[in-house]
């Protein structure tokens, strides 16, 4: 059962991944224009990479709400209902009418469709993660909770091979009609996950608690009186493992593309080699945490990208792909590394009752924070100074602050306990 619960987490997670992550996508090539087109083409590239803060802004909602559910009522009810509603969403935004049809409606509903994906993937993380961590073996929860993680850059590394097969259609049909197949596709997506997912057992923890009668009546409350240090430091140790991502597949796709010179086709090609990388990479983050120090670990893992993003931007510069390759791959080993081991630190870092909520908070405000701005940031600090110099620092700040804090963190953990299954 805990392989089960394992793959069930990895392959939800992939299919909300790249529902989510498609958005993105979209955002870089073709949404501005379609659904802003009244403004420059730049700002609309920056009004929409805001819409991509919108789904953020609402993923701690469904944190919040799942997680309290799910801490109160169990962790596989509430699997199904947030792969549902990010399915039902996305579709959604593959119907959508552009401005050009609607007018101003369009970017109106552009956004509350974003908002509904970002409350279904807010409560989905946190579900898949506990599904997985409390069916694993004692001292094995980082491994387990890297199941989730793995989904992450396999639902990307879909969502940007979905793209570069539709922007070999002509311009005017990608335009017309072709991005909007990869949306459309996740129904299908969503219907897999769900019979997957219907296979699974309730966490043993969540039993525990049900038989001893110690569920948390509200858990949000517990989680900010008890926790509050842990929260503030949970949220913030997720700073590189959450921004990277939108840094690279997202601004840079941007920037490479508007400004560099690259083609939309190409330099999908790169982020895709980069994904396969970090599908391969990132699990061995998890088995370094898991087979030394934590502590350790994470320096070895976080150090080396303080050089290693600076190069990737450095080298995409340059306008040649194999340069740009050679960058995204570097810079892809050190933070897909540390984001396999981050569900696993966080699990650890909340007791059984409000785990649930306690890491939806965390993680999900860490996406917001961080996450959710980060293309729009180096957008903004790109168009303001002119220099990528200034996106350069930007990541090496968020490099700093999560090698500090998930240390501070693990300082407050204590020792995993053994699962009801290995007390008995």
């Amino acid at each position: 059962m805990a392989r089960r619960a394992g793959v069930a987490a990895f392959v939800g997670t992939t299919i909300e991944i790249f529902d989510f992550y498609i958005y993105s996508t979209a955002s870089a090539l073709v949404l501005g224009a379609l659904f802003f087109p009244t403004v420059s083409p730049a700002i609309g590239t920056l009004v929409a990479f805001a819409t991509i803060w919108v789904g953020f802004i609402a993923r701690p909602l469904g944190g919040i709400i799942f997680g309290h559910f799910g801490d109160r009522f169990g962790r596989k009810k509430m699997l199904m209902i947030t792969l549902t509603m990010m399915g039902i969403a996305t579709t959604l935004v593959g119907l959508l009418p552009t401005y050009g049809q609607i007018g101003v409606a369009a970017p109106l509903l552009l956004v509350t469709v974003r908002m509904l994906q970002g409350i279904a993937i807010g409560g989905e993380w946190g579900g898949a993660v506990l599904i997985a961590t409390e069916h694993a073996p004692k001292k094995k929860s980082i491994l387990f909770g890297a199941f989730a993680q793995q989904g992450s850059p396999v639902g990307n590394l879909l969502g940007t091979l979905a793209f570069i097969v539709i922007t070999q259609l002509p311009e005017a049909q990608f335009t017309a009609w072709g991005w909007r197949i990869p949306f459309l596709f996740s129904a299908v997506l969503v219907i897999v996950g769900i019979v997957i997912r219907t296979r699974l057992e309730e966490s043993p923890e969540m039993e525990s608690l049900r038989r001893s009668s110690s569920v948390v009546r509200l858990p949000l409350a517990e989680v900010l009186r008890s926790t509050p240090k842990v929260v503030v430091l949970g949220i913030l140790a997720g700073a590189i493992g959450m921004a990277s991502s939108y840094v690279k597949t997202t601004f840079a796709l941007s920037w490479a593309t508007e400004d560099i010179g690259f083609s939309r086709s190409t330099f999908l090609v790169v982020i895709m080699i980069a994904l396969i990388v970090q599908v391969l990479a990132q699990p061995f983050g998890a088995v370094l945490a898991t087979r030394f120090d934590t502590r350790k670990a994470i320096v070895w893992i976080l150090v080396p990208e303080i050089f290693l993003m600076p190069l990737m931007f450095y080298l995409i510069g340059t306008g040649s792909t194999a340069l740009a390759i050679v960058g995204m791959v570097l810079a892809t080993f050190p933070h897909s590394m540390f984001y396999a081991t981050l569900a696993g630190i966080l699990s650890n870092a909340f007791p059984a009752r409000t785990r649930y909520t306690g890491i939806s908070v965390c993680y999900q405000m860490s996406t917001t924070v961080f996450a959710g701005t980060a293309p729009f940031l180096c957008q903004y600090l790109l168009t303001t100074t002119g220099s990528i110099n200034s996106v350069v620092a930007l990541t090496i700040g968020y490099v700093v602050l999560s090698l500090v804090c998930s240390l501070a963190l693990l300082n407050r953990t204590p020792a995993p306990e053994p699962t009801p299954d290995e007390v008995e």
